[in-house]
């Protein structure tokens, strides 16, 4: 069997070309799409969560020790004062930050774990269909093997069958060259 034999079979007909397959990867999370702003997608969405965000940053933290040493230090030293000691109004500052921020805080903790659960949901359904796949890749390939132990059985038996078709065929020409040779005057 020629290279070309492979190309177009003896039949005649011509063997059909795969078609390449376009794959969604991101088809499981699409429909989660909704969640990606944890806050929603407004202007107020986008500025909440960047405040939200921002707490947990060191600047935050800085920025904020340095206010709370120097509201202290120019009230406690004497250089201005509009909060004495017990900083009533620096406690109340602290407070109205804390009202606004728990919140805040909370809600991105609790949007993030709706968006960590639709992943997770996501990433199981893609490794079902993965299974699913690998699975029929694997029957297919089991009758594959069939396919060829068949063939290979079936080209083992035409083997045999013309290695005794040749064998007669010698027989048959030794016999007949002995004929034509005993007839011959």
């Amino acid at each position: 069997m020629s290279d070309q034999d492979n190309i177009n079979p003896p039949d005649g007909t011509v063997p059909a070309l795969p078609v390449p397959i376009k794959v969604d990867h991101l088809r499981f999370h699409r429909r989660h799409a909704h969640l990606a702003a944890p806050f929603g997608n407004g202007w107020f969405a986008r500025k909440a969560e960047g405040f939200a965000r921002f707490f947990g940053t060191p600047v935050f933290l800085g920025a904020q020790t340095l206010i709370v040493v120097a509201w202290v230090c120019i009230n406690s030293f004497g250089w201005v004062r509009f909060d004495i000691y017990p900083f009533i109004l620096l406690n109340l500052a602290f407070s109205l930050q804390s009202a606004y921020a728990a919140p805040l805080i909370l809600l991105a903790q609790t949007r993030q774990a709706e968006r960590d659960k639709a992943h997770s949901d996501a990433d199981a359904e893609h490794r079902e269909a993965l299974a699913v796949a690998n699975t029929q890749r694997q029957d297919q390939a089991a009758q594959a093997s069939a396919q060829m132990m068949a063939l290979l059985r079936q080209n083992t038996e035409l083997t045999a069958l013309t290695k005794n078709l040749t064998e007669r065929i010698e027989v048959l020409a030794a016999e007949l060259h002995k004929k034509l040779l005993q007839d011959a005057p």
